[in-house]
């Protein structure tokens, strides 16, 4: 009995602890979203990947050891494809995830010799898993909002071209119309590597490199076939908003179809055991009450 209980309360008080961390996260990560100044990126770190960032240097020699080259080259990667490649660089973002691991190991420890094993461990795996997890959830949100906003700024662009400007033109005035967000921010970027003597298809290729959204792949790829080619642009940009439309349509229909599936588990697990034990409970008293 006395095992199922330090169970139990190690359980809930790691789940506290997590709790709590989160809501303290969330709550730092709000003010800092609303004391944002426009001149600032749209994209910000973390509050404990920022409060870790100046220890960094302290692991930043481990991390440029031959044993994490295939993963300096991987978070590169993720790095530029969540837009924080001028904020953080993959060794310090390595050295952010080492010290991190030291920090949870060191908790785990602490809370193992206060008897709390489990909520050790839940510290331990939190602290472990959040850098990784977090990267992640930014490339995916920045992916969506770029597959958001790709159709609108093709039709601005297609409108401009036909109107008569040219590609670059069109594409620096359309920037300039628009509030900062992702792909205004790389496009802005593509830009501004043109005005410094980069060729456009060179420019464009390191753009689809750089972000690796499916979308907006294909439709760098279009352009830069089209410029190869002499194809008009602006025909092209109308038809590729035509088609990311028909495509984000036919995805919500598939996700809509997929929620009821999805629903399935939740309920199963939730929703009819409590029905269940509703309908079951009067009867099972008025047995007991017989005998």
């Amino acid at each position: 009995m006395n095992e199922l209980w330090l169970i139990t309360s190690s359980i809930f008080t790691g789940m506290a602890i997590c709790a709590f961390f989160m809501l303290i996260f969330s709550v730092f990560q709000k003010m800092e979203v609303d004391n944002t100044i426009e001149e600032e990126t749209t994209n910000n770190l973390p509050l404990l990947i920022k409060l870790f960032m100046p220890l960094a240097p302290n692991a930043r020699r481990l991390a440029k050891h031959d044993v994490f080259e295939t993963m300096r080259k991987q978070m590169d990667t993720s790095l530029s494809m969540a837009g924080f490649s001028q904020q953080i660089n993959a060794e310090d973002f390595i050295a952010v995830r080492i010290l991190l691991f030291i920090l949870g190991l060191i908790l785990m420890l602490i809370m193992m010799f206060a008897g709390h094993v489990i909520a050790g461990m839940l510290i331990w795996l939190c602290c472990y898993i959040y850098p990784g997890a977090w990267l992640k959830s930014s490339i995916n949100r920045r992916h969506r909002e770029i597959m958001k906003a790709l159709p609108n700024i093709l039709d601005l662009l297609s409108l401009s071209v036909e109107a008569g400007k040219d590609f670059l033109n069109s594409l620096r005035d359309v920037l300039a119309r628009r509030k900062s967000d992702a792909l205004g921010e790389e496009l802005s970027r593509t830009f501004k590597e043109i005005q410094l003597g980069k060729k456009r298809v060179t420019a464009l290729r390191d753009l689809v490199n750089r972000v690796r959204q499916p979308d907006l792949t294909t439709v760098m790829n279009a352009i830069i076939q089209a410029d190869e080619l002499g194809v008009s642009i602006g025909n092209l940009l109308r038809i590729q908003s035509e088609l990311l439309r028909n495509k984000r349509f036919t995805r919500a229909e598939k996700l809509a179809a997929e929620a009821p599936v999805k629903m399935l588990f939740p309920m199963a697990l939730f929703i009819f055991p409590a029905v269940l034990l509703i309908l079951m409970a009067p009867i099972i008293l008025q047995a007991l009450a017989m005998f």
